[in-house]
């Protein structure tokens, strides 16, 4: 009777653990900045994908205001942006190998700087710092013609290259990926 007992216990906080696992990703996609994904294919099959949380504006000053000039950002919200390729990659003449990645930017109002990291697992902050750095890149800003509500990750994929586009508010800030062969 106490085999039967045990057993049947066991059974319920295998249950309950499970039940906690599917509520916990089912929560996620609740949050005020929920999950998003920004995939990038090259003619040849490899892929280049971005996870991240995004956040709304919500009548708020993005950048200069939440997001302060100058400083590294994790470049979304809540978990770390991951960058995962399957390719060899070069950004500003710097070589990616395929990979994981975490990336974070430092925004000021006519340029950026992409920071791909070689620190991944982390929630979002703090930057794990620039000795974990693979590469740091400048990014190309411009303004767009109406402000963007939701922070999006974006790729425009050619031939064997992929723009990465970072939109919020009324600013885009990019950067050339190409595929080393």
């Amino acid at each position: 009777m106490r085999k039967l007992v045990g057993a049947v216990g066991v059974m319920a906080w295998s249950l309950g653990l499970v039940a906690l696992a599917a509520n916990a990703q089912q929560d996620k996609s609740k949050r005020p900045s929920p999950p998003a994904k920004a995939n990038c294919q090259f003619s040849d099959g490899k892929t280049i994908t971005v996870n991240y949380s995004s956040p709304r504006m919500r009548g708020r000053k993005i950048y200069g205001g939440l997001v302060p000039f100058n400083e590294v950002w994790r470049l979304g919200a809540n978990e770390a942006t991951t960058f995962d390729t399957t390719a060899d990659l070069t950004i500003a003449g710097k070589e990616i190998p395929a990979g994981n990645y975490t990336l974070f930017a430092i925004p000021t109002l006519n340029r950026w700087t992409l920071i791909i990291s070689k620190k991944t697992g982390e929630w979002g902050i703090p930057y794990p710092g620039e000795s974990f750095d693979l590469a740091r890149v400048p990014m190309t800003v411009s303004h767009l013609p109406a402000n963007v509500e939701s922070f999006t990750i974006s790729f425009t994929p050619r031939d064997n290259a992929c723009t990465l586009q970072v939109d919020w508010e009324m600013t885009r800030a990019s950067v050339d990926i190409q595929e080393k062969k």
